[in-house]
């Protein structure tokens, strides 16, 4: 097999090429890419295969071509930045391949706007969902964003005025290195208004001296927004933080929160599983508006979803993690539902305040082949009383962790 030349290529075209790279591609038998980049080379003698829809038919062709004859593709800035040459390394091999890179338009970018890129964190929501960027780039001091059709700088300036990230300006570079290039800041207000061109790149700096929320793991039960006066509806905050350790969530893990309540679990684990996907269900419509500007306040995005659990979970993926903080009193279907669809090595977490709660989970844990591991917490806060302080205590929750047994002790039972 032909090595494939993967060659990087600007919006100026042939013109910002190495002269080495135009021989390339004026002496290749193919030349494959996506239909702008191709018309640079419209008067290219050979077999053109072009970029539409789906790529699996296009890297097909590339393939077959590249057994008998010399194939060149082109691709946007450095092919292996969110470009097409990791999809051509993975199908043909990285032996049989070469990549050789063009600026990428985040150098470009940050180039315009005169700062280093070195330490800004990037992320990417062309042809992605934007649910979970809050949580992604919350802190963060610089962040560079791809975009899309879809997610138009002025839908993100819109997205991030929603979570209140108002500590951000926004510098925009249309059409990099062509002839209508334009480069400039923008306030988020101002940007959420504007009309930019297609072909661009989003950087976000933080204002100097802007004030940004921090949070930490077991934030303060009082910060979040629940039901009033009947509260109660959220996990306690020394249970929560045991109950999110004992799900062991990372960065990318599944969760899911039933029994969202005021959705403190879901809020938390949001950040933890920043990466991940975090669900959330609630029955009582009541608390869909606090769990709503908890999100907000908290700079957490995730779906939530109105219904009696198990209803709807058929939609969701499998999870890493369960938390059921309530069950609407159908614990026992509940559970062997979250059993049979929970990851391998995934968790469940049940916080039970009664001892009937208690047993009858551990006995749908035993029939669906789980261990569990039971953690009794019974917590109290300090509080003044005149010039002195006395303890308050609460009620005792108890906290059951299962895992599923090894399969060699399964096969034994």
């Amino acid at each position: 097999m032909n090595k494939v030349k993967v060659i990087g290529i600007g919006d100026d075209g042939a013109e910002g090429l190495f002269p080495l790279y135009r021989q390339w591609i004026n002496d290749t038998e193919v030349l494959a890419g996506g239909e702008r980049q191709l018309a640079f080379f419209s008067d290219h003698p050979g077999e053109k295969i072009p970029f539409r829809g789906g790529l699996k038919e296009a890297l097909e062709r590339i393939a077959d071509a590249a057994a008998t004859r010399s194939v060149a593709v082109l691709a946007s800035g450095d092919p292996l930045f969110y470009g097409v040459a990791g999809l051509i390394v993975r199908r043909l091999g990285a032996e049989h391949v070469e990549v050789h890179p063009h600026l990428s338009s985040l150098q470009l970018a940050f180039a315009r706007m005169g700062e280093s890129w070195q330490d800004a964190h990037v992320e990417s929501v062309h042809g992605r969902s934007i649910q979970g960027l809050a949580q992604r780039i919350d802190g963060k001091e610089k962040v560079a964003l791809l975009t899309d059709g879809t997610h138009t700088p002025a839908a993100i300036a819109a997205y991030l005025l929603r979570f209140k990230m108002t500590e951000y300006r926004a510098f925009i570079a249309e059409n990099l290195g062509g002839r209508d290039e334009r480069c400039g800041w923008y306030e988020l207000e101002e940007l959420a208004e504007a009309e930019c061109s297609p072909l661009n790149v989003m950087i976000l700096k933080r204002k100097t001296g802007a004030a940004v929320p921090r949070w930490s793991l077991g934030m303060e039960d009082a910060e979040f927004f629940q039901r009033k006066p009947d509260k109660g509806l959220i996990t306690k905050r020394e249970v929560r933080v045991l109950s999110l350790s004992e799900l062991r969530l990372q960065p990318d893990s599944v969760v899911w929160d039933i029994g969202a309540g005021s959705g403190s679990v879901a809020v938390e684990a949001a950040k933890i599983a920043y990466r991940g996907k975090v669900f959330a269900v609630e029955k009582n419509e009541e608390d869909l508006d606090n769990i709503t500007a908890n999100q907000v306040k908290f700079r957490a995005d995730f779906p939530v979803l109105h219904a009696k659990a198990p209803a709807g979970l058929e939609k969701w993926p499998d999870p890493d993690a369960v938390f059921i903080g309530g069950s609407g009193g159908e614990l026992a279907e509940l559970l062997r539902l979250c059993c049979r669809r929970l990851q391998a090595d995934g968790r469940i977490v049940v916080n039970a305040a009664t001892l009937e709660t208690l047993n009858g989970t551990r006995e749908v844990l035993q029939q669906e082949g789980f261990e569990s591991r039971i953690t009794m917490v019974q917590a109290a806060r300090s509080k003044p009383i005149l010039n002195l302080t006395r303890l308050e205590g609460f009620n005792p929750v108890w906290i059951i962790c299962g895992t599923r047994k090894p399969t060699e002790e399964r096969e034994k039972e």
